[in-house]
């Protein structure tokens, strides 16, 4: 079922891929967002009228926190392994969040350039619990384009 005039996207799933390979489904994505610099240009006119003009400027590298199961996804903790070694020819990676629909059809890509992991946060672990353990992950990355 596809969206219909005046349709807002839902939350159903999410995915992430590395270099075009998906490797996990995630239960959480914050704080996705990317900024540029604003120039403010003042000139006067022709008739000699102030004119105030604001252009964009330099884009800004942002990040992201994604919460997903604690799994044994070896490419997630590959990726994850090599950042905190600081191999960052190896941990520069593209990748992609994907929104998906309620039927797993991707509707909203979030492609990130030069992403890395910069921090990993383990859930609470408490014996005896029955709730699934999730791992917080700080995704850096120098451009976001969406699709």
């Amino acid at each position: 079922m596809s969206l219909q005039p005046g349709d807002a996207l839902t939350s159903h799933n999410f995915g992430l891929q590395i270099d075009g390979v998906f490797v996990e489904y995630l239960q959480e994505v914050n704080g996705l967002s990317m900024t540029q610099d604003v120039i403010e240009f003042q000139q006067v006119s022709a008739n000699g009228q102030p004119v105030t003009k604001k252009m964009p400027g330099v884009k800004k590298a942002g990040e992201a926190t994604v919460v997903r199961g604690m799994t044994d996804s070896t490419a997630f903790n590959d990726w994850i392994n090599a950042s905190e070694r600081g191999d960052m020819s190896s941990a520069r990676k593209n990748a992609s969040i994907i929104v998906m629909d309620y039927m797993n059809n991707p509707v909203r890509r979030y492609h990130l350039r030069n992403a890395w992991c910069s921090s990993v946060q383990a859930s609470t672990v408490k014996a005896g619990e029955a709730s699934a353990l999730t791992e917080t992950v700080t995704i850096t990355f120098e451009e976001m384009i969406i699709e």
